[in-house]
């Protein structure tokens, strides 16, 4: 039965990466149909982020509640009702309201299944699981090209991933009763007599707890800011045509989940600790190669290296939380660490892009060794707190 769970959570995975690259892929078609400036991409994607912060913040709430099988089934479903919603959609302020659903769904999703797996699986599978996240992300535009070339409509690539996302419901919902290996006798948190949730200010007054948020700030910052910007990086720094920018720039993404499925077998000797030094490593050295000016090949290069150091570092944090944290507290620290990532999405490429509209894109890689050196430094903080243990 733990294998079968351990299948579902799997497809579950895949299917939260499958919505992430959906609007990006349909906006160059959605917003003209629409008639909308390019640039309201960025105020719906700010909407999902709010909503998906605001369901991480209390995710160890209705965790104690409902149990951990409950709330999944009931955030896939909300993201599905939201993008059933976004099919139908043919106005600008539709995708807004849709967006707000969509959101609180995919923050329950992620912050209540990071616990669940860190909680009661090995170190190899939380990293199999980040890549399989990455498998759906680089799905999703596949089916939006198909949608709009085959089926010659942006709405259906969404009706498509909605009607995955609901089936993926229904089956969490008839496993429910897998769930019940977290819990005594399949009773929720709240049922057995655990402590009630803690409160935001209990949460950030544990030793070490700022620092593990902030650790995951700049490392999710720095991830999206390089994918993000890297096609642009290439185009205005190295003369590459934007569809060559495009294609090269993927291979960020490509480093991360390879980076992410090899990590697994490391995981299986090697500390998280260890594995979050050594990616942060490699980033460095990536970062490096953006700043040699001879040949655009140290960038390229470079960028792949950045892929394959960001790859341990998500899954590694989430899982070292209940060890450091304690199993009680893991799922209000995880809570955080989602809301304090979609934070550093919101808030730090859109900053970079400023700098690069006001002063020069080349300072992307000034930019990421700010945040690689908040990451070494933060993390180092959460190690002292561990070894004091």
């Amino acid at each position: 039965m733990g294998s079968l769970l351990l299948a579902l959570i799997y497809v579950c995975f895949i299917s939260l990466g499958l919505p992430d690259s959906l609007l990006g892929s349909a906006w160059p078609v959605l917003h003209q149909e629409i008639s909308v400036p390019v640039f309201f991409a960025g105020i719906i994607s700010a909407t999902i982020c709010a909503g998906t912060i605001l369901s991480s913040l209390f995710s160890d709430r209705l965790l104690r509640r409902f149990g951990a099988g409950k709330v999944t089934a009931v955030s896939i479903a909300m993201t599905a009702f939201g993008l059933f919603g976004f099919s139908g959609s043919n106005q600008f302020w539709m995708l807004m309201l849709w967006a707000i659903p969509y959101g609180l769904g995919a923050g329950g999703v992620d912050a209540i299944l990071n616990n669940y797996v860190a909680l009661h699986y090995k170190a190899q599978h939380m990293s199999w699981l980040h890549c399989m996240w990455g498998v759906g992300a680089s799905i999703s535009p596949y089916i939006m090209s198909f949608s709009l070339v085959q089926l010659e409509s942006w709405n259906y690539g969404y009706l498509i991933v909605a009607i995955i996302q609901a089936v993926l419901s229904a089956m969490i919902f008839l496993s429910i009763p897998l769930w019940k290996k977290g819990t005594k006798n399949g009773e929720s948190a709240q049922e057995e007599g655990l402590p009630a949730a803690l409160s935001f200010r209990e949460i950030f007054a544990i030793k070490g707890a700022l620092p593990c948020f902030l650790t995951f700030f700049c490392y999710c910052s720095l991830e999206l800011t390089t994918s993000l910007w890297a096609s642009s990086y290439l185009v205005a720094k190295w003369s590459f045509s934007p569809e060559a920018a495009a294609g090269f720039a993927s291979m960020f993404y490509i480093g991360v989940t390879f980076g992410r499925f090899v990590n697994g077998f490391f995981a299986m000797k090697l500390g998280d600790h260890f594995l979050i030094r050594a990616g942060s490593a490699l980033i460095a050295v990536g970062i490096g190669l953006l700043f040699v000016p001879v040949s655009s090949v140290f960038a390229l290069v470079g960028f792949v290296v950045i892929g394959l150091g960001c790859a341990p570092i998500y899954p590694c944090i989430i899982h070292m939380t209940p060890d450091v944290f304690g199993k009680d507290k893991s799922q209000a620290m995880i809570g955080i660490q989602m809301a304090f990532a979609y934070t550093g999405f919101l808030i730090m490429p859109p900053l970079f892009g400023v700098i690069a509209d006001y002063i020069t894109i080349s300072l992307l890689p000034v930019f990421q060794l700010v945040l690689w050196v908040g990451l070494l430094l933060m993390h180092e903080r959460v190690v002292r707190k561990a070894d004091r243990q």
